[in-house]
């Protein structure tokens, strides 16, 4: 594949050495960044049209600030691309979201111009005031600088650290990188005019400054230029809200355009005493004509031509899950039109987007907020409605403290589907569904299942949207199912009751979840060895087939529990319900298959299974290990039992 021609950026190794450069080569820079950035994400796959959208900035900042020292922290962090190849890490690039590669998110382990790893969203004002209260206090740090996306800065939780950073009052820079707006071309010249007076005003008379202009443009291109200023403002000729909670507000200036975010970062830098906002417009994918012209931006894209922008596709044999969830939701809504779905700004990656194409009015986008989400969802359920809030493992622990306490201490009737349940592959531990097993079993009156395969996935969607004794979840894994015959329609499953998928009488394997064809394979690889074992997939962690597992506990040897999730999940809900019982009077051996206590970094699904010693042949030499400890009488073991 031919790499991009970047004479500049090849003398690049670090921000150091953009200090040297003029403003001119600085935007011949950019533009040797963003081919390098599109070349890199054409080989590896990745985040592509948000780190086109901040070439320029990610530029600006590492020309006009001095980091590491001062520090600069990426809200979410799947925009970094560019700034690590500007930190020393142009090297490995190309290793981007592979095993042993550069991370796709931020990450403090891998550089120290990683300050503050992130890849949830809404993270970054808190941190960056965290330091700037660090360097005050006489730590060793600069400058905080935070770069906020207008979709991550409209949770709670970022407005939560502005209104405590004005008050501190305290110096610190926050970036609003704003792609939902671009400014026309009119308003863009008057922007690059504004930006040269502000190189020579003090910041508190910038804004007047903007509205004075504005008011002498003519009637739409000021109306254009307010309309830009107010979607950050409180109301009509008041300050903005940035303003109203302590910020001095700059903006908005064209985040492409080298010639305004120089002189306004400099004159930022040069002379604030407090907080400071910055807005800066930018488009997504920016740069790259495919990118900007998809519907998703590139957001997320598999290996794709440079070229033509065509994206490299598999052909899978089996559905993805998210894909039987999408279509299975919009089957019962068809049918019940009760059913209602949520999503936390995630309609395409959780599927909803499926129903939302057939009953547009009963699909809900809460943004980026999914705290709002699950109560939203519990004032839904309160009023009668059937609502299912779709949201990944990983983020679905940004809003538990509402699922203890306003759906489940309350007992009502949201179905949590959590997509992404297990380990995710290139996005790493970052988004890795490891702990939705045990923090929803603690809670009670809580209804737990995993789906083994897409087949069983539609079952507890139909299972789901039929419960209405209280909260339910159901868990399910990225990518693709495992080629199953696919039922027409689903079953309403008996709440609390497991299957036998294989008969033996040595050991017992009790899998949760979408490890079952992995437990599968294990048995079949001890058949010929002559251990003969049983093998079940539990359904439900909570409330668990108690009389199932002790009649595998009595008629075999040895009992091992899988599931693809933490310790203090599956495995201890079952070891606590069998020590209720007695199993272990008569000393049944017992194991537990989990993830380990770590965190394991990005690789293939495969590859980061074998590492946390789940594949099957792990799985296998378990069972081989306990073979031969079971004590006492063992009685021959049916499905009738």
């Amino acid at each position: 594949m031919t790499r991009p021609d970047t004479p500049l950026l090849d003398r690049v190794a670090g921000p150091a050495d953009l200090k040297g450069l003029s403003d001119r080569a600085l935007s011949q820079l950019a533009d040797e960044l963003r081919s390098e950035v599109i070349s890199t994400v054409s080989e590896t796959g990745g985040h592509l049209g948000s780190s086109l959208g901040v070439v320029e900035l990610t530029v600006a900042i590492h020309a006009v600030f001095n980091t590491p020292m001062d520090k600069l922290i990426w809200d979410v962090g799947h925009q970094c691309y560019g700034h690590k190849i500007l930190t020393g890490r142009r090297d490995r690039i190309r290793t981007l979201r592979q095993k042993d590669g550069l991370s796709g998110f931020t990450k403090r382990a891998e550089s120290e111009f990683d300050p503050f790893g992130a890849a949830h969203s809404s993270t970054s004002i808190s941190a960056a005031l965290g330091f700037a209260v660090g360097r005050d206090m006489g730590q060793p740090t600069g400058d905080a600088i935070a770069v906020i996306g207008d979709g991550a800065i409209s949770a709670g939780m970022a407005y939560e650290a502005l209104n405590n950073a004005g008050a501190e009052g305290r110096r610190l820079f926050v970036i609003l990188n704003d792609n939902e707006m671009s400014i026309a071309p009119p308003v863009g010249a008057m922007s690059q005019y504004l930006s040269r007076l502000y190189a020579n005003e003090p910041l508190a008379r910038m804004r007047s400054l903007a509205e004075g202009f504005e008011d002498a443009l003519p009637g739409p291109v000021r109306e254009g230029a307010k309309r830009a200023r107010q979607l950050v403002t409180g109301a009509s000729g008041q300050g903005t809200l940035f303003e109203e909670l302590g910020f001095e507000y700059i903006g908005p200036i064209d985040g492409h355009d080298m010639s305004q975010l120089l002189p306004v970062l400099r004159a930022a830098r040069a002379r604030a005493t407090g907080p400071v906002l910055i807005h800066a417009c930018t488009v997504k994918g920016k740069g790259y004509a495919p990118a900007e012209s998809s519907a998703d931006k590139y957001h997320g894209v598999a290996k794709f031509d440079v070229a033509t922008g065509a994206q490299a596709k598999s052909k899978p044999a089996a559905p993805a899950y998210t894909a039987v969830f999408g279509d299975a939701l919009t089957e019962a809504a068809a049918r019940d039109p009760k059913v209602v779905a949520i999503t936390a700004a995630m309609p395409s990656g959780t599927g909803v987007d499926r129903m939302a194409k057939r009953f547009p009015n009963r699909v809900f986008d809460a943004g980026i907020a999914e705290q709002h989400a699950v109560t939203f969802a519990a004032g839904l359920a309160a009023s009668g409605l059937r609502p299912f809030a779709a949201i990944y493992s990983t983020f679905l622990q940004r809003g538990y403290d509402q699922v203890v306490h306003d759906v489940a201490l309350q007992g009502l009737p949201v179905r949590f589907a959590i997509d992404r349940a297990g380990l995710v592959g290139a996005d790493g531990p970052t988004h890795a569904g490891a702990f939705d097993i045990g923090y929803l079993g603690a809670l009670p009156g809580m209804t737990l299942m995993a789906a083994a395969d897409e087949a069983e996935l539609v079952h507890m969607v139909a299972t789901a949207a039929a419960f209405d004794d209280g909260p339910i979840a159901f868990r399910y894994p990225r990518g693709n199912g495992t080629g199953v015959e696919m039922p027409e329609r689903g079953e309403v499953l008996e709440i609390g009751k497991g299957r036998v998928v294989r008969e033996g009488s040595d050991l017992a394997l009790v899998s949760y979840g979408a490890h079952l064809a992995e437990a599968l394979a294990a048995a079949e690889a001890l058949e010929a060895e002559g251990i003969s074992v049983t093998v079940a997939d539990a359904r439900f962690a909570k409330p668990l087939d108690e009389e199932l597992l002790m009649q595998l506990a009595r008629h075999h040897r040895g009992l091992v529990t899988l599931e693809q999730g933490a310790a203090g999940g599956f495995g201890a809900f079952v070891m606590q319900a069998l020590a209720r019982r007695g199993a272990f009077d008569r000393g049944l051996a017992v194991r537990n298959i989990c993830l380990p206590d770590r965190y394991i970094d990005q690789a293939s699904p495969a590859e980061m299974y074998a590492d946390a010693g789940m594949s099957a042949a792990d799985i296998a030499a378990t069972l081989r290990e306990i073979a031969g400890q079971g004590q006492g009488r063992v009685l021959p073991f049916s499905v009738t039992g």
